[in-house]
């Protein structure tokens, strides 16, 4: 969601009004969002409730020189996986929960937001590069990452699988060994589904066949299909993939593996993560990252504690 036109002074206080989500019912909301733009003439049911967010004189003096003049930050999203981020019916503007939350902590910091769609991959590189600011696209923090950019935690998820309705292949997340799994490109979970594949091989049983989506939008619409018996994904992805499609999935076991999620911020720009993790810890105080939280029905995940850099286990 971009908008344009502001006037940079820093410390001004102003009130902002951010869209709290765009609530598509269906599968068409995937077939939408797997679009990448375009208007396939059923935009579905939308609601887009406000909140008002206050910009913070003390938060936006945190805010790097640069980023003042320019009265914006440039975030790269992979706009393809809800209902962390992804596209609404009109194909251009981003929403999801993750959008919402950002947006909220720019408007705390007197910042704009500019959000440029990008491959789930090329979002850490982009940050690296100076092409985009920040990466927001409900990255899970790990050491790696750590290693190649500051991280700024905000909210907690693990991996859950999901199948059809009533399990027709019989997938046991435990003993997947020559079943179908589906898997968006360069996530967590694609290590997860080489290592439970490998295994099987260990044991003398058929490894697990697995499918590679650059979207989630993709995986999960191969799972509908019956293209591919499961997948795997962050908790609220799945959760969501269910509720939209209408009964045609569900989960499979409990969450695992729970870890942070982290606005991506480049190694060198210490202060911008500082300002960021403050933005936050504001929402948490006044009420507004909670709200944002359950429009989307995706409360299980909050925490109580934003930080940069935060230890985790691998």
């Amino acid at each position: 969601m971009t908008i344009a036109g502001h006037p940079a002074a820093a410390g001004a206080r102003r009130s902002r009004i951010y869209r709290m989500g765009a609530l598509a019912a269906g599968l068409a909301l995937f077939a939408t969002a797997c679009g990448g733009g375009g208007d396939d003439g059923d935009a579905g049911q939308e609601t887009t409730p406000k909140v008002e967010v206050e910009a913070d004189a003390e938060l936006a003096a945190m805010v790097p020189q640069e980023y003042r003049d320019a009265g914006k930050l440039v975030i790269g999203v992979n706009a393809e996986y809800p209902p962390g981020e992804f596209m609404e019916a009109d194909g251009k503007t981003v929403t999801g929960f993750n959008v919402d939350l950002f947006d909220a902590v720019a408007g705390k910091l007197d910042l704009e937001t500019d959000w440029k769609p990008s491959p789930f991959d090329a979002v850490i590189t982009g940050v690296q590069s100076g092409k985009f600011d920040v990466g927001m696209s409900s990255v899970t923090i790990n050491d790696e990452r750590l290693e190649q950019v500051n991280m700024v935690s905000y909210y907690t998820a693990g991996t859950q699988w999901f199948t059809q309705k009533g399990n027709p292949q019989s997938v046991d997340p435990d003993n997947a060994c020559g079943k179908r799994v589906a898997v968006q490109k360069a996530t967590i979970q694609v290590q997860d589904a080489k290592a439970r594949s490998e295994k099987c091989v260990a044991d003398g049983k058929a490894g697990i066949t697995i499918e590679q989506y650059q979207e989630q939008t993709h995986a999960t619409e191969s799972v509908v299909s019956g293209k591919n018996d499961a997948a795997l994904a962050d908790t609220p992805v799945a959760g969501y993939a269910v509720k939209q499609t209408g009964g045609k999935l569900e989960t499979l076991g409990e969450q695992y593996e729970s870890a942070p999620y982290g606005a991506v911020i480049n190694k060198d720009d210490t202060e911008l993560a500082e300002a960021v993790a403050a933005a936050y810890t504001s929402l948490i105080e006044d009420g507004t990252y909670s709200s944002i939280l359950e429009e989307w029905g995706v409360e299980a995940g909050a925490i109580t504690e934003p930080a940069v850099n935060p230890d985790v286990d691998e």
